[in-house]
């Protein structure tokens, strides 16, 4: 018997990787990921492990050529398709006094636009169904602010917009739309750009109720948990995953 679909923007490293072998135990996958480099490949070899058959897509989510790439993988799996994971995004770290607004437009553009194209190129396939999961993937930093990312904030912020109307407007279609709000989340990059490493880890664990950091995997197991039957009831929702860093 096929297997039903799911597709993950963002999935060569980081919580996207993560997304996807989680996933990979139940659908198989429309993958995208920046570059063709070894990061995806690893991804790749670790999900077909898993059973998934796989497609993967590679190039910047705001370029058209990517779309349409995307487009056509979904228009191949219409049939099957149940699952959009939005993951992808970029979060340049940019004083508000330094931010030019082609920059603020850039991160709008990938941080949110690419979002909404990725969800209108999946609605067709999930309406004639009757049944689908649009799961996007946001930021705490929408509930506490921070310094230099005020773009980020913004658009992240405005997904969270995104994902409350489309619930109203595609619930009766039998699709839910949520997002996953990450917390600190420790990737491998984060050891290159932080300058004092053990001393952010120490502030961070300050502001936890829980005294660990989140893991790509803590982010995986609630968009698993999205995706499932059991959260056929769940719609137009922020589900936080921080460790009680933010409560609201």
């Amino acid at each position: 018997m096929a297997r039903p679909v799911a597709i993950v923007t963002g999935a060569g490293s980081g919580i996207g990787a993560a997304i996807a072998a989680r996933l990979a135990d139940r659908y198989d996958l429309i993958l995208t990921h920046l570059h063709d480099d070894p990061d995806l490949h690893n991804v790749l070899a670790t999900v077909e492990q898993r059973g998934a058959a796989t497609a993967a897509i590679t190039g910047d989510l705001t370029d058209p050529m990517t779309i349409d790439t995307l487009a056509h993988e979904v228009e191949h799996a219409a049939d099957r398709l149940e699952v959009l994971v939005s993951n992808a995004g970029a979060y340049p770290r940019i004083p508000w006094t330094s931010l030019d607004l082609d920059t603020f437009r850039e991160q709008i553009e990938i941080n949110l636009i690419t979002h909404a194209a990725c969800a209108q190129l999946v609605t067709p396939a999930l309406t004639t169904r009757g049944h689908g999961r649009i799961i996007t993937v946001s930021s705490v930093l929408t509930q506490l602010g921070r310094v230099d990312l005020a773009a980020y904030i913004a658009a992240k912020s405005g997904l969270e917009g995104l994902v409350r109307a489309l619930a109203r407007e595609l619930g009766p279609h039998g699709i839910t739309v949520n997002c996953v709000r990450a917390g600190s989340i420790e990737v491998p990059a984060e050891h290159a750009v932080v300058p004092d490493h053990a001393a952010m880890i120490a502030r961070q664990l300050d502001r936890q109720c829980i005294k660990r950091r989140g893991h790509p995997d803590d982010i995986a197991a609630a968009v698993d948990f999205l995706a499932s039957p059991d959260a056929g009831f769940i719609t137009g929702q922020c589900l936080t995953i921080d460790g009680g860093w933010c409560m609201t």
